[in-house]
């Protein structure tokens, strides 16, 4: 589901190279960030929103028909900028330094272009536009997954698989339930995906169910 609607948006597939794989995967992102993030928080956001932007990922290289190692680099692209789309944040939390210290650092240490433009892009302010899927996919599921968490906090259970789709249409209008969480961003990130928001609502749920373990639900 996390796919443009006319299948238009340009992939960040093309670009990639499997070369550096081994430098640039999830491991190396995982040491990075938490060598800059101590908070346990801010980790488990870092997961939830790879949760759902891998499973873009994974949905774009079906409707790419991609496979092997080409499917491989593209999901390892997905997952790696989730992970690192805010590792800078707690160093430097300002819209003076966020993300743009961070994509400094990335860019010093040879990580993707399209990794650093994606996490560019996250930030409205920045002013740089979302283009590829990629882009777009981590813009639509940053906010939303912090919002999925909340959600599963308030649950006696504290489980995101006791979260239904309905409750969460029904707490995005409650202003005074997770302030933090920009709502129009949670809006406009499925607008620019092409997708209906229930559906993207739904989609990055089991996204999350399936590694709610992991992150802590």
């Amino acid at each position: 589901m996390c796919s443009d609607a006319n299948g238009e948006v340009e992939s960040s597939v093309s670009n990639i190279g499997t070369e550096g794989s081994e430098r640039y995967g999830r491991a190396q992102a995982w040491e990075l960030l938490t060598q800059w993030t101590l908070s346990e928080s801010l980790r488990k956001h870092a997961l939830a929103v790879e949760a759902c932007v891998t499973a873009c990922g994974d949905a774009e290289a079906d409707r790419l028909g991609l496979a092997g190692a080409e499917r491989s680099a593209l999901i390892d692209l997905y997952s790696t900028t989730a992970l690192l789309h805010d590792f800078d944040y707690e160093r430097h939390p300002t819209a003076e330094e966020h993300p743009f210290v961070g994509v400094r650092e990335l860019e010093r240490l040879g990580w993707p272009i399209e990794l650093r433009t994606a996490i560019l892009g996250h930030a409205q302010y920045s002013g740089v536009p979302r283009v590829t899927h990629l882009d777009k996919s981590l813009f639509a599921c940053d906010e939303l997954s912090g919002f999925l968490t909340a959600c599963a906090l308030v649950k006696p259970t504290k489980a995101i698989a006791d979260v239904e789709v309905a409750s969460v249409r029904k707490k995005l209008k409650d202003k005074a339930f997770a302030r933090g969480v920009n709502r129009v961003d949670v809006i406009q990130g499925a607008a620019e995906l092409g997708v209906d928001l229930d559906a993207h609502i739904a989609f990055c749920l089991e996204a999350m169910k399936k590694r709610a373990p992991e992150l802590g639900l």
